[in-house]
């Protein structure tokens, strides 16, 4: 039987008076590499924040590990979210580090490491995303590429479970965008890492997930594998996968 690790019940969230999630519910193992994917606009960010408490939601539970982080308190959340790790779009390093004080940020900021061994774990986790010859290098001396990879390396830094990964593929040209996907399934089938990633890369899509979440308007439309997706009767399923504009769904299958 799967081992469930994340638990999304029933989960309804607004900006203001505007609904952008409405009744979400899924589940996600452990292990595997969950998608979600969706036009823009239909909330896959939002829910992503939501998974990583970094947004209330107005209803709903978001059991991870039998918690519902919906609920727990600041100091409780601040405890469960040193479990996991998130790769931000922008890579979310900061300019005036080099690239070594990044990764050791989550080793030093949660207080659980012996300093004497954070420079060889910054070496290691540098190492394992191709870039063990940056630790010393500013982030602005890096490339896009290069730059995403030092990001989920500090995702990673502290042996986090689950990693949360926004857009791993945007900005990136197809090269380095592959050569991404190929560290995502290698740190997934090595480290048993479970991923969560949004992104709206078809290439990426086929490569890396196990499971695809499919949103549209703030709701699931569909949610299971990459071949029941490509064969999916939805419509707005696969128009996706088809790269189909809006003028060609008929709206009678929505």
């Amino acid at each position: 039987m799967p081992d469930t690790l994340i638990d999304v019940r029933k989960l309804d969230a607004h900006y203001g008076e505007t609904q952008v999630l409405n009744d979400v519910s899924f589940s996600v193992e452990k292990g595997e590499i969950f998608v979600i994917i969706g036009g823009s606009g239909c909330g896959k960010s939002t829910l992503l924040k939501h998974m990583c408490g970094l947004i209330t939601p107005t209803a709903g539970e978001i059991i991870y590990e039998g918690k519902d982080i919906a609920r727990l308190d600041e100091t409780q959340l601040a405890k469960v979210q040193q479990t996991f790790g998130i790769a931000f779009q922008s890579s979310g390093l900061f300019n005036s580090m080099t690239v070594g004080s990044n990764v050791a940020m989550p080793l030093r900021e949660y207080g659980q490491v012996d300093e004497r061994l954070i420079d060889p774990i910054v070496r290691a986790k540098l190492g394992l995303v191709g870039l063990g010859a940056a630790q010393h290098k500013l982030p602005s001396e890096l490339s896009g590429g290069m730059r995403k990879r030092a990001g989920l390396a500090r995702a990673i830094a502290a042996d986090p479970p689950l990693v949360y990964f926004d857009e791993p593929s945007a900005g990136l040209d197809p090269i380095m965008a592959a050569g991404l996907d190929d560290l995502i399934l290698n740190l997934n089938q090595h480290l048993g890492i479970t991923f969560v990633i949004v992104t709206h890369e078809l290439d990426s899509i086929r490569k890396v997930a196990d499971r695809i979440l499919m949103l549209d308007q703030g709701k699931v439309v569909f949610c299971g594998t990459t071949e029941e997706a490509e064969t999916s009767a939805q419509d707005r399923v696969r128009q996706f996968f088809e790269r189909r504009p809006d003028e060609y769904i008929d709206q009678r299958n929505l």
